[in-house]
């Protein structure tokens, strides 16, 4: 099982100037959503930052983070939150943000933020390519099958199971950050498979996206996940794998559902670095 990769950062030059930052406007269908492009002066590779679940606005911090390496980045206003048109769906506003409907939008949104960025970086041989954390696990490979200008693909804690075995995993562990001292893999797999179904709704599987799609990816996992079944995920990433799919993941064994941020982007561009060209 591959480990936790100890990448060097690749830090912009030295005497490289501040990147450049920018509010930004796209279009998806009739909605406008609003974002902020972050351009470094010396650009290796482009990527649009999706969101997990919530009220999520900009994430400008790590769009500078980003691009103080050679990355530029778009992020933006989920779609009814902040300047963003549209309307939100999440449970703290009585809706499902995992229905279809709402994932099939959202991954509407990242294809054209995709489309915003190419054209803004203009720049055939820049690849241009997906990152996001946690809920991204769902929508990114939804845009990436849907949008041919995307090269690559990032996922922090992005889960390789379906939305309802997702569900049922998270009611077993309530959030308990010691839930692994008490609960065996066996167990999880168990209630997984058998648990009485709380909800009603069409079910998405990443999987049928991913065999879709030829492009590299890459997924990093923490071994203490009680959001994400990551030992589930990790297996069917191997199986995808073993059929010639270019899908890697490391894993932080200490870590949960929120990886360490500094190591995450380390190992990242150190993926994106060896994959980019």
């Amino acid at each position: 099982m591959p480990m936790v990769c100890c990448a060097q950062h690749f830090g912009a030059p030295v005497n490289e100037p501040a990147p450049a930052r920018r509010d930004v406007q796209f279009r998806n269908g009739d909605i406008t959503l609003s974002g902020t492009l972050v351009m470094p002066s010396h650009m290796v590779a482009a990527v649009v930052w999706v969101d997990g679940a919530g009220q999520t606005r900009c994430d400008v911090p790590s769009a500078l983070a980003l691009a103080r390496d050679g990355v530029a980045t778009l992020t933006y206003d989920k779609r009814g939150v902040g300047k963003s048109g549209g309307v939100y769906a999440g449970a703290e506003v009585g809706t499902n943000n995992i229905d279809p409907r709402n994932l099939d939008l959202l991954a509407g949104d990242a294809s054209a933020a995709v489309t915003k960025l190419t054209h803004e970086i203009s720049s055939p041989r820049t690849p241009v390519g997906l990152l996001g954390p946690s809920m991204a696990g769902w929508i990114i490979p939804l845009a990436a099958v849907r949008n041919p200008d995307v090269k690559f693909m990032i996922l922090w804690s992005g889960p390789l199971v379906t939305t309802l075995e997702q569900l049922r995993f998270q009611s077993l562990t309530d959030g308990r950050a010691d839930f692994w001292d008490h609960h065996t893999e066996a167990e999880v797999r168990e209630h997984i498979r058998s648990d009485p179904d709380r909800w009603v709704f069409v079910v998405t599987d990443p999987v049928d996206s991913l065999r879709k799609l030829s492009i590299p990816g890459l997924w990093l996992y923490g071994g203490r996940d009680v959001n994400v079944p990551v030992r589930l995920s990790i297996e069917r990433l191997k199986a995808l794998a073993a059929n010639g799919k270019p899908f890697e993941y490391r894993l932080f064994p200490g870590s949960g559902h929120h990886l360490p941020f500094d190591q995450a982007l380390s190992t990242s561009l150190d993926w994106l670095m060896k994959n980019s060209n």
